[in-house]
């Protein structure tokens, strides 16, 4: 870790592009997971020429062009964690070598437990943040990508590029189609729950740590209410 530096001062921390694709995961997220859960759970048939009431495949439609968004945005933001500044590659590549990032989970712990007084001071993530967007954010979209063209790639059928690069490998580790929708699913609920636990934590903290969070990431800059020393983990 580095020598802990006094700082007061509003620092820049997410890049715009962080900023961008950040806003895109949030929209991307809700589409795929309303539309997944129609997919899963169809609604009421209705009467009539299924030409007349295409709603089905407009779910459908709109599931399958989110989920392209979803993997064009993870390759984007992957580039830009190496293009970017540090705090880029923050949940792309956690220390997890480090004593230090391991001693300030187990003291994020402690202060989401409300049973320390005061949080560490941080000017990006903090560990257990990283911790949690790598494996189960990060690592959570991959495997909805990879079983998501898995799936799609059973429509397009064989001599796909989705068949080939997906369903070819994929279906046989899972045993059956409708296992690996399955998986699909539970993991989309996994996400689900992980999106509900950011949004919680992302206010709380806004509120009872010692720098902004919400703002931060519309703005980029990060903004402090004292000059204490920051512990951030390299």
């Amino acid at each position: 870790m580095t020598e802990p530096t006094s700082i007061s001062q509003p620092v820049y921390v997410y890049e715009k592009p962080v900023r961008l694709w950040h806003s895109l995961n949030a929209l991307v997220i809700v589409a795929l997971t309303v539309t997944g859960y129609l997919i899963a759970s169809p609604l009421a048939s209705v009467g009539g020429e299924a030409s007349d009431h295409f709603v089905m495949g407009y779910v459908r439609f709109l599931h399958f062009a989110a989920g392209y968004l979803l993997a064009i945005g993870l390759l984007f933001r992957a580039y830009w964690a190496y293009a970017g500044n540090e705090h880029a590659r923050q949940i792309f590549m956690p220390p997890l070598l480090s004593r230090d990032f391991w001693k300030g989970v187990g003291h994020e712990i402690l202060w989401y437990a409300f049973l320390v007084k005061e949080p560490q001071k941080y000017i990006g993530h903090n560990p257990l943040a990283v911790l949690f967007m790598h494996f189960v954010f990060v690592w959570g979209i991959v495997f909805m990508i990879i079983t998501g063209f898995a799936l799609y790639g059973e429509g397009t059928g064989q001599g796909s590029w989705q068949h080939a690069l997906f369903s070819s490998w994929v279906l046989p580790i899972f045993g059956d189609s409708q296992n690996l929708h399955s998986w699909h699913h539970l993991i989309m609920w996994l996400i689900v729950c992980f999106v509900l636990a950011h949004i919680y934590v992302a206010v709380r903290e806004d509120k009872l740590s010692r720098q902004s969070i919400l703002s931060s990431i519309v703005t980029g800059w990060r903004t402090f209410k004292d000059d204490k020393p920051v512990d951030d983990v390299h």
